[in-house]
């Protein structure tokens, strides 16, 4: 069997004097497609960030590709960056910068290609995430919020990853931008083999594009497996969630 991609083992967090974590852990096989759900203060977001080194937890382990982050070396680190893209809830584009120059940022960071090169392989990924030509001279204040999500998707996919992390990916959109959004992330792992681990609470997200959700709750792993399989946890607010939910649909 392959050795998991994502391995969380016992991490324990705690922000401002507050147990956020309390032994979480969980795995993730490498081309699958995962969600994490939970309240909130469940510390998804917290979570993510800690998987990709970017926040140290109190205590326990995790694993990207094997490779343990909390004792990488900085060469090392940067090595696991380039394996792996992140789209951050708002896009975290630069404002200053064309949409082609953001998705070439990290191509400029990260390689010795020469300027044109990284702008011409960016308009590929642009293309690759949805958006026109006419797009990549355009600046992010310029764009639909669909298209910021477009733009930042092309600029987390600028290295060819192995792996895509996306924190709720769909906040903010209209329903149908929201869906169409979620059926291109479904295509590209489908397409390209690539590992995805979502934040959300979009449960038309959960319904049509993941293999598999993990929730969180009270600091530890609650449940995971499908949305049927997880209505059947006798849990409050996993009741209430999809209750809810579903009242929305409905």
């Amino acid at each position: 069997m392959d050795e998991p991609v994502i391995e969380v083992s016992e991490v324990v967090t705690r922000l401002g004097g507050t147990l956020i974590h309390n032994g979480v852990s969980l795995e993730v096989a490498r081309g699958e497609v995962i969600a994490l759900i939970g309240g909130s203060g469940t510390g998804k977001s917290v979570l993510l960030k800690e998987i990709i080194g970017l926040i140290r937890p109190q205590a326990g382990s995790i694993r990207l590709f094997g490779q343990d982050v909390w004792k990488a070396s900085e060469t090392e680190l940067m090595a696991l960056r380039r394996r792996f893209g992140v789209l951050f809830q708002d896009g975290a584009l630069f404002s200053s910068l064309t949409v082609e120059q953001n998705v070439a940022a990290p191509l400029r960071e990260h390689t010795d290609l020469p300027v044109q090169e990284c702008l011409e392989l960016a308009r590929l990924k642009i293309s690759l995430a949805g958006l026109p030509a006419s797009a990549c001279r355009k600046m992010p204040s310029e764009l639909s919020g669909g298209m910021r999500k477009r733009a930042a998707l092309a600029r987390a996919l600028a290295l060819d990853p192995e792996l895509l992390f996306l924190d709720e990916p769909t906040s903010g959109l209209d329903p149908i931008s929201a869906r169409a959004f979620d059926r291109l992330i479904r295509l590209l792992s489908d397409s390209l083999g690539l590992t995805v681990f979502l934040v959300t609470h979009d449960l038309d997200t959960l319904l049509v594009m993941v293999d598999r959700i993990i929730a969180l709750s009270q600091g530890k792993v609650l449940g995971q497996g499908t949305v049927d399989e997880l209505r059947k946890i006798n849990d409050k607010w996993l009741q209430d969630y999809f209750s809810a939910r579903y009242e929305e649909r409905a």
